[in-house]
Formats: C-alpha cells, sequence, structure tokens
C-alpha cells in the first residue's frame, strides 16, 4: 500500500515548529525594521540620526532608534527568513541570534547610555526588549530545535 503523496515523513513534521519559530521572529523583526522609518508609528523622524544616541527617533515613543538600529533589524530578520528553510539554520538563527541579542542586552546595560559608546543607539526599553528577546529565541530554539543533527541544516 502506498503511503498518501501529502504526508510528511516524522522528521519533517517535527522541523516545523522551530522553522515556523524562526521565520516568525524573522517576519516580526523585517516588520519592526520598517517601522522605524514611519512617521507616526515612529516619532521623531526628521530627528533620526544615522547611529549615536543624539537620534530623537522612537518607534512607538518608545524605543530609541536610529538608521543603524533599523539596519540591524532589518539584517536579523532577513537572516531569520532565509535562515527557516531547514531545521538546522533555523535553530541556528534562534539560538546564536539569540545571544547576539542577550550581548546587546549586556552591552546596554554597562554602557553609558549619554556616552559616545552608545553608537546604536541604546535606551532602557531596549535593554530590556533585547533581554526578553534574546531568552525568547534562544528558549525557542532549544525546546522546538530538539536534538542537533550531526548534518548542519538537517
Amino acid at each position: 500500500m502506498m503511503a498518501p503523496r501529502h504526508s510528511l515523513s516524522r522528521p519533517a513534521r517535527s522541523a516545523r515548529p522551530v522553522r515556523s519559530a524562526a521565520g516568525l521572529v524573522g517576519l516580526v523583526l523585517l516588520v519592526v525594521a520598517v517601522l522605524g522609518f514611519v512617521p507616526g508609528v515612529t516619532t521623531g523622524v526628521d530627528e533620526m540620526a544615522f547611529a549615536g544616541h543624539e537620534s530623537g527617533a522612537e518607534l512607538f515613543g518608545v524605543f530609541q532608534v536610529s538608521v543603524l538600529h533599523n539596519a540591524v533589524h532589518l539584517l536579523f530578520g532577513a537572516a531569520g527568513v532565509v535562515m527557516s528553510r531547514t531545521a538546522g539554520t533555523a535553530r541556528a538563527f534562534l539560538v546564536g541570534g539569540g545571544f547576539v541579542y542577550l550581548l546587546l542586552w549586556l552591552y546596554g546595560v554597562l554602557v553609558d547610555l549619554d556616552g559616545d559608546a552608545n553608537f546604536v543607539p541604546f535606551d532602557t526599553a531596549d535593554n530590556w526588549l533585547h533581554l526578553g528577546l534574546g531568552a525568547a529565541m534562544v528558549l525557542l530554539g532549544v525546546v522546538l530545535g530538539g536534538r542537533r543533527s550531526r548534518a548542519f541544516g538537517r
């Protein structure tokens, strides 16, 4: 007896959650990156700097943004969408990207928010968001990613 044409094998079904999570995180980051340039959604767009804590733009009137900050979200979002194609790369995006966001949180906590080292820029709201996003991404990658296959990308 032949198996139905559209049935997924057990490994393919088990890969779907981690791939979906990476794709969703990537898509959200892409949307946030674009919204960072939209007047009304982002206040003070006319005061947006390329980089630095002097940028007067705030996404949703809360999160300080700059062109560089939005570009970082754009690149991470695109990476998430592209890396969601396989379970291995989706897991790598979630865990690796999550650790990057945790490092950004740590940097934001340690840097003087009014100093030149705050070049992205970060503020307190960004720091909390980076902590939550980083922890959630790592957790999703570990829980949904299962045990890592020997062959990367599987």
